[in-house]
């Protein structure tokens, strides 16, 4: 039972990995050093246990832990006695990405409502209506926006209040 697990955090680390590549930017190797992280919880990974799991070299391993530490991404305790660092992830982690991700929803909304508002402009000029700009898909979009903005901003309230209970 005990291996399957394992294989099945193998590729669920494979998997989140390659999500947090495309979606965080980070290396291969970063990426699937948090993914480890995150699916090995709050006992925390220690450096052996990476470099064991990933079969990576010492110094990759030690490079990108120290990357994703300077990215606030994950952090480290210790245990009375116990020399090893136990790694975890940062739990403002999800926080931050959930306020990148407005900031960038943020700035579409107001470069769509830019372009809606030249696009109206121009249309003042132009008095034959089959070459005048269709401004729908900018209202739809600002609207989709507004709506995953305040959806994404509800789930950061709730993982607020969660963050402070626990």
């Amino acid at each position: 039972m005990e291996k399957q697990i394992c294989k099945q955090k193998q590729n669920l680390v494979e998997k989140l990995g390659v999500l947090m590549e495309n979606t965080e930017s980070l290396a291969p190797l970063a990426s699937r050093i948090l993914a480890f992280i995150i699916l090995t919880g709050k006992a925390g990974t220690t450096f052996e246990d990476l470099v064991e799991q990933l079969a990576a070299s010492k110094s990759s391993i030690s490079t990108h832990l120290n990357h994703l530490q300077n990215l606030e991404k994950i952090t480290y305790f210790t245990k009375p006695g116990d020399r090893k660092k136990y790694f975890i992830i940062n739990k403002d982690m999800v926080i931050q990405g959930i306020d990148k991700m407005i900031a960038s929803w943020s700035d579409q909304k107001a470069l769509h409502q830019e372009i809606k508002a030249y696009k109206e402009h121009e249309n003042e000029n132009i008095s034959d209506e089959s070459i005048k700009f269709d401004t729908d898909l900018h209202d739809d979009y600002i609207q989709f926006l507004d709506e995953a903005m305040d959806s994404v901003s509800e789930l950061r309230h709730k993982i607020t209040l969660r963050h402070k209970t626990n």
